[in-house]
């Protein structure tokens, strides 16, 4: 056969379900002063450098509310809003993050930009049992980087602001869900995770620098042992 070969036939554009195009009638628009944010959360000088250092700036995007996108809230979740921010720095600080969920009484999903890439990060936010003017904040877990302005979806079709919420954080956890594990079981499991596997790797770097024979021996059974439960948090 002569002539030309044909083009190959083009592709949808990958869309991360982490990249959610929210509705013009959410958009806020708003940016935040920095110095009003960690004023807010008490922080010493360290959080403040990470602040001046790493944030460029802070823009309240959008307010996901009833009387917004017409979807009647729940009591963990009155609103969700959407911060974005836009980097000095290829990284963030989670204490950056954290400072500002402290500082602002409603969930949040951030959207960081640098550099001409973007991604999601978020924590399950949720208030606590014991006081419900606290919130308690998970790990925070996050999306890949991807090219700014990232191919973006619909909005998760949702009943209430609680069900939105849970869509919209499921979008960013490493693991799928395990049949009929609520979020928040969800979360707890992938903290746990995390945690023993920190807890791994740091047996297996003394196991690495250990000499005495019965020592490893005994070292080698623990790192066994938390290989099998960071396994078992997996499935």
């Amino acid at each position: 056969m002569t002539g030309s070969a044909a083009c190959p036939a083009s592709r949808p554009a990958f869309v991360h379900p982490a990249f959610v195009k929210y509705p013009a009638q959410a958009a806020y628009g708003r940016t935040l002063p920095k110095n009003k944010l960690y004023a807010h959360s008490r922080a010493g000088t360290r959080l403040k450098n990470l602040f001046v250092e790493q944030v460029e700036q802070i823009v309240w995007q959008f307010k996901l509310a009833p009387e917004t996108i017409n979807l009647p809230a729940r009591p963990a979740v009155p609103e969700i809003q959407v911060f974005g921010i836009q980097l000095k720095t290829p990284e963030l600080s989670v204490d950056v993050l954290r400072a500002i969920d402290q500082a602002v009484q409603f969930p949040i999903i951030f959207e960081l930009a640098h550099a001409g890439r973007m991604q999601v990060v978020a924590c399950h936010k949720r208030p606590s049992e014991a006081d419900a003017s606290r919130w308690v904040l998970s790990d925070y877990f996050a999306s890949g980087w991807l090219a700014d302005p990232a191919e973006r979806g619909a909005m998760p079709v949702a009943l209430h602001l609680g069900g939105l919420y849970e869509q919209l954080l499921r979008a960013l956890l490493p693991l799928p869900a395990r049949p009929r594990e609520t979020l928040s079981e969800h979360v707890a499991r992938l903290d746990a995770l995390a945690a023993k596997q920190r807890e791994a790797d740091k047996t297996a770097a003394k196991l690495e620098k250990e000499r005495q024979f019965n020592r490893k021996v005994a070292i080698n059974a623990d790192l066994r042992r938390l290989q099998t439960e960071v396994e078992a948090l997996r499935r």
